[in-house]
């Protein structure tokens, strides 16, 4: 049995993720802002952390001193969150994820295939649809199909994005990857990549009827991560793409 650690326990994923762990007794303990969180990590076999970007820094120095492997959902991380992982992975199994859905990421393992198969004629755009509530934009889950997409042609998602377009001079860049974002109601997370070329379109998507697959993506990646060695993993890992 797998003893797994809620960081961001009160949040949305981390009750769902607690309310599927409560009938196997896998549930370590949850901590929140302020709480002890080298504790919990002491007591536990993996970490979860569904919290923000700014509380990933002390999340990673409490599990790397607990030598506590990490799955890491939070979303939002910006270029200096991921050379925090890319250091603690020295010593501790760290899986970084934008999305632990696994229909997800087997959609951004198809995007890349396609996307390596389809020249320049082909044009990329990615659509995404979440909750009113959600802050940021581009969602994590779109700039990881972005990244596989770009990744497919041996680009960097940097060189080709193009997010959001607006006025009287928006005509598209040749060789680009654009990105449109819809917020409203209490959608879980709709994502759609479409390929376009002259006369024909292939859309490839994924739909997320309920919070609870990406709750049972992280449970699946943690009790996986709990016995590897240190290093960096993502999701594909998993599934063994």
């Amino acid at each position: 049995m797998t003893r797994i650690g809620i960081i961001g326990s009160k949040g949305r994923m981390g009750q769902t993720i607690a309310a599927l762990l409560e009938d196997r007794d896998e549930l370590a303990g949850g901590v929140d802002a302020g709480d002890d969180i080298g504790a919990l990590a002491e007591t536990s076999d993996v970490l979860v952390d569904f919290s923000a970007p700014a509380a990933l820094e002390g999340n990673l120095t409490a599990a790397r001193e607990a030598g506590t492997p990490i799955v890491i959902g939070t979303t939002g991380l910006g270029e200096v969150h991921h050379e925090q992982i890319d250091a603690a992975a020295k010593n501790i199994a760290i899986l970084q994820a934008a999305n632990t859905s696994l229909g997800v990421n087997l959609l951004a393992h198809l995007v890349r295939n396609a996307a390596a198969r389809l020249d320049a004629d082909w044009d990329i755009e990615i659509v995404e649809m979440h909750h009113r509530h959600k802050v940021d934009a581009p969602s994590g889950t779109a700039l990881l199909l972005g990244d596989v997409a770009a990744a497919g042609r041996k680009q960097s998602l940097g060189e080709v994005a193009e997010k959001g377009r607006a006025g009287l001079d928006c005509a598209r860049t040749e060789g680009a990857i654009g990105f449109a974002s819809l917020r409203g109601g209490s959608v879980a997370g709709d994502h759609q990549v479409i390929f376009a070329s002259e006369g024909e379109r292939i859309e490839l998507g994924h739909r997320a009827e309920s919070r609870e697959i990406f709750a049972r993506g992280a449970i699946k990646a943690a009790r996986w991560l709990a016995d590897m060695p240190a290093g960096r993993y993502v999701m594909g890992d998993v599934l063994g793409l």
